[in-house]
């Protein structure tokens, strides 16, 4: 009798034993779709998380700082064809007239067809800007500033340099591009010897 209610007491230890660990496995099995999907949302929301926080940084910052740091993110933008950022920093109504004698070209759309057409001309471009000067006057700012540009334009080396004046309004408490005058400056070449034409350059249009 002593055996058998040490063997009943063992057997209901065992049945405890894997009906725990049942347990276990099947808390296991729902609890790792769920943590994933979660872990999943949570990098699926980080992008907008990080855009928001940008935002919130940029808008604590001056007018002055503001606008720079527009000035910033569009060229960078137009340097890698990021279109996305360099469509938030254009107005859709902008006026963009280029260093090249061509009209003004009038309208985002206007204007990204033209920068498209222009882009796959392009390999590594590099676009420094130097001497920046900023004015603000109510929902209304300028800019001037110096830039220079080297990249391969149709398989050549090319080279500019040139001044830009942006005027930009604030609108939906953002700093927008409503009207960008670009002007390039002759570069110095060297003489060329007697009867030897003048190699020319693709001059492409700058931000």
């Amino acid at each position: 009798m002593k055996t058998l209610s040490t063997d009943s007491y063992a057997c209901k230890i065992l049945r405890r034993a894997l009906f725990l660990l049942l347990g276990m496995t099947l808390l296991f099995l729902y609890a790792s779709p769920a943590a994933a999907q979660k872990d999943k949302k949570k990098k699926k929301d980080t992008p907008a998380t990080d855009a928001a926080d940008t935002a919130s940084v940029v808008a604590a910052m001056s007018d002055e700082r503001q606008i720079d740091y527009t000035i910033s993110e569009m060229l960078g933008a137009w340097q890698v064809g990021d279109i996305e950022k360099l469509r938030k920093d254009y107005a859709d109504d902008v006026i963009v007239v280029s260093g090249a004698y061509a009209p003004p070209t009038v309208g985002w759309t206007n204007y990204l067809a033209l920068y498209q057409q222009q882009k796959t001309r392009m390999q590594q471009v590099r676009l420094d800007r130097s001497n920046t000067f900023i004015k603000v006057a109510g929902n209304f700012g300028w800019a001037c500033y110096q830039w220079d540009f080297a990249a391969t334009v149709d398989g050549q080396p090319t080279a500019a340099q040139g001044q830009t004046t942006l005027i930009l309004e604030k609108r939906n408490n953002q700093w927008v591009v409503v009207h960008n005058h670009t002007s390039m400056v002759p570069m110095t070449q060297p003489s060329a010897p007697a009867n030897t034409p003048a190699a020319s350059q693709p001059q492409p249009n700058k931000p």
